[in-house]
């Protein structure tokens, strides 16, 4: 009888957490400022991470002696197709500025993260976060995280109406259901009475979709439009194309097996965007969705964690094996995709009437970074927003933020706001900062080798130069940088990713493309930061000597190749714009 292959490490702290309740209660009743290596890993399922600052590693304290590892939370809001309102984005505000570091966090799947959070005071934020009818569960963790739609409030538009809704009913359904959630952080720790109720009835099987050890990893999915892939569909593990006839949603293409996360040491990861898997009807998404993760749950690699998601599953058994599980736990066949693929992608950014007479505006967000900074207040700006005009607003997958329903009296005076706080309203932003964007990397990022949001507002400006000298200034593309290979701020399918390799050097890929339907290649492997708008600069001449009509910068690059580019690049002399390295 051959043995059974050992599971990995995480594997068993989760099979022996009691359904995630391990042993955070007794911790958080410590006065120790960290969970321990067990619990770091359950309390990501509750919606947190443990980090530790690196800058200040370095910093002694009272008695002279280093400080170490100095430890903080960061506590991540689920917000199904990056919906809130006022009143949550206010309370969002209030939260980092008394128990986080005092700026919030847009991710790129449409969440809120506040960073800075002390141990102690990390089941306050999460109350409050709750009380504002909003959640952390599964925000993070082996479970569907937040599900991505494209946030565009079309009013009296029924396709994104229905697709919004089903963002909504996907999330609600794939939450996990133990109890353990509500006990840990709404329920009065003298008191022991809960402040809300929730989690499943543990009076039968406690966790019906995910089981006792959840799934083998994380698992994201997302719905999109053929006409607008705002949200990057073919980087989720499992996704919804909306398919639209005569104005009338018939359903959807199923696509399953995205994800840009590689590990350098392991030469088996590798970056994969979804494939077409089957077409559904709207009656159909939900029960295909809990199939596709039952077979993952089920057959998901869980010896290796490194091999993990969904695409190493699909790729180990092909597509055809694994469509024909999905249909073995669906219980009936699955039609053929249909004949669409996402052709746009808008970025929302500026002001868009919603069809209902009301107006919404797109404001760009360097990074996602909610912070007043200098003279830019962008924070108090955005507070003062939602204390005089109460809209509704949206993330995008863009780390952007769309102000909603607005009346038109509101406009003039939205713009007086942010002008007022040096915020330029008039989206007087280059084309490549609108499309930039960068992970949080260093200081807090536990796997970041290098350095990505702090330095990547220099390098979009080197870039805007660059551009601008070779009278590219209005060419649309996507940069963007990560502070490790694990691909949080999707580099892979860009125009160009920037990917951390090694303390202030980059590995750069080329020949992705906006519409996110096509992976980049490695165009140089180490290129120091002070070098990377050099090394790119050859790049942008080539394109601008020999692309063809309305060829974009991605498309250029994959029908020229690496070894043309090289070439070009060989004999190319970089005069750098003044100012820039």
């Amino acid at each position: 009888m051959s043995e059974q292959p050992k599971l990995s490490a995480v594997e068993k702290i989760k099979s022996e957490s009691n359904y995630l309740r391990g042993t955070i209660a007794e911790e958080l009743a410590s006065d120790q400022p960290a969970f321990d290596k067990v619990t770091e890993q359950l309390v990501k399922h509750h919606g947190f991470y443990q980090q530790d600052d690196r800058d200040r590693r370095g910093e002694k304290g009272p008695d002279g002696q280093r400080l170490g590892k100095v430890y903080s939370m960061m506590v991540r809001t689920k917000l199904p197709g990056g919906k809130l309102t006022a009143r949550q984005m206010l309370d969002e505000l209030d939260l980092c500025e008394r128990f986080g570091n005092g700026d919030l966090r847009l991710t790129d799947r449409q969440g809120i993260q506040i960073h800075g959070v002390l141990k102690k005071n990390v089941r306050e934020t999460i109350r409050r976060i709750n009380q504002a009818q909003m959640t952390t569960l599964g925000a993070c963790g082996d479970v569907e995280r937040n599900v991505l739609c494209c946030p565009a409030p079309r009013r009296h538009d029924p396709v994104r109406d229905q697709m919004q809704e089903l963002a909504d009913r996907l999330s609600a359904h794939l939450l996990p259901r133990t109890k353990a959630y509500h006990e840990l952080w709404l329920t009065d720790a003298e008191t022991g009475v809960k402040e809300l109720a929730g989690g499943g009835d543990e009076g039968k099987r406690i966790e019906p979709l995910y089981g006792e050890t959840y799934l083998p990893r994380k698992f994201k999915t997302a719905i999109a439009l053929p006409e607008d892939n705002c949200i990057d569909i073919y980087t989720n593990d499992l996704g919804f194309l909306a398919v639209v006839e005569d104005g009338r949603l018939a359903g959807y293409n199923v696509l399953v097996g995205g994800g840009l996360g590689v590990t350098p040491s392991n030469e088996k990861t590798f970056p994969a965007l979804a494939q077409p898997l089957a077409f559904v009807t709207p009656d159909q998404v939900i029960a295909v969705a809990e199939a596709v993760i039952r077979v993952q749950r089920d057959y998901g690699n869980r010896t290796d964690r490194k091999r993990a998601r969904l695409k190493y599953l699909i790729f180990d058994w092909g597509l055809e094996k694994f469509r024909a599980k999905v249909e073995e736990y669906h219980r009936g066949r699955l039609a053929d995709p249909r004949p669409v693929a996402p052709a746009a992608v808008e970025d929302h950014i500026g002001w868009h009437e919603q069809g209902d007479g009301h107006w919404y505006y797109g404001l760009h967000i360097d990074n996602g970074r909610v912070i007043d900074r200098g003279g830019c207040r962008l924070k108090t700006a955005i507070r003062q927003i939602c204390s005089e005009l109460g809209p509704n607003l949206r993330i995008t997958a863009n780390q952007s933020l769309l102000v909603t329903d607005l009346p038109p009296r509101h406009r003039q005076r939205l713009e007086t706001i942010f002008r007022e706080n040096g915020v330029d309203p008039d989206g007087a932003v280059s084309e490549v900062r609108r499309w930039a964007m960068a992970c949080v990397a260093l200081p807090t990022c536990p796997l970041a080798v290098t350095e990505s949001e702090r330095v990547m507002p220099g390098v979009v400006a080197q870039l805007e130069a660059e551009l601008e000298k070779l009278g590219l200034a209005g060419e649309k593309f996507t940069v963007r940088m990560t502070g490790c290979p694990n691909g949080c701020a999707r580099p892979y399918n860009a125009d160009i990713g920037l990917v951390g390799k090694t303390k202030d050097k980059y590995s750069v890929y080329l020949g992705g493309s906006l519409r996110g339907d096509r992976l980049a290649f490695l165009y140089r492997e180490i290129v120091p930061l002070e070098e990377l708008v050099g090394s790119l600069a050859a790049v942008f001449a080539f394109f601008g000597q020999d692309r063809r009509q309305a060829e974009s910068l991605g498309d250029f690059c994959h029908r020229q190749g690496a070894e043309a580019l090289r070439r070009f690049a060989d004999g190319f002399i970089h005069q750098p714009v003044a100012g820039n390295p």
